[in-house]
């Protein structure tokens, strides 16, 4: 089934994401599955990053088979500039380029596929960044 590694490669973004020194140090523990509720006492206690919207299509060459998924992950800013955002994104795509082994397949390709900055109605600065990668079965 295509989406069989769809956990297993979540789970080894997350893990990267909150064992990265560097992400730490810009966001503190603020990665999340979920953004906070606007009336969780923390909201508005600085920059996070949330995983986003995950797309699977299937995969399969020369015997090989998987899925190729594409995900979404956001860097939400509190500042009114981007730069701060920018330091932050930077750090997650660092994070990104290797995952720890995933417990169901194996990731054979992984590729940043794009970014998007963009201001938020509150004032603040959201990037959106997109990250490919092919998990053979």
């Amino acid at each position: 089934m295509s989406v069989s590694a769809s956990l297993a490669l979540q789970e080894a973004v997350w893990a990267a994401l909150t064992g990265s020194t560097e992400l730490a140090a810009l966001v503190g523990g603020r990665v999340f599955d979920t953004p906070p509720h606007a009336d969780a006492p923390d909201a508005g206690a600085g920059p996070f990053v949330v995983l986003g919207e995950e797309r699977v299509e299937p995969w399969g060459a020369q015997g090989l088979s998987g899925a190729v998924h594409e995900l979404e992950v956001a860097v939400q800013g509190s500042e009114a500039g981007f730069a701060g955002a920018k330091r932050i994104a930077a750090a997650v795509a660092a994070a990104m380029e290797t995952l720890p082994p995933l417990g169901v397949g194996r990731v054979a390709t992984a590729d940043f596929a794009g970014a998007r900055a963009r201001r938020t109605r509150d004032g603040g600065r959201r990037i959106e960044l997109r990250f490919r990668y092919r998990v053979e079965l």
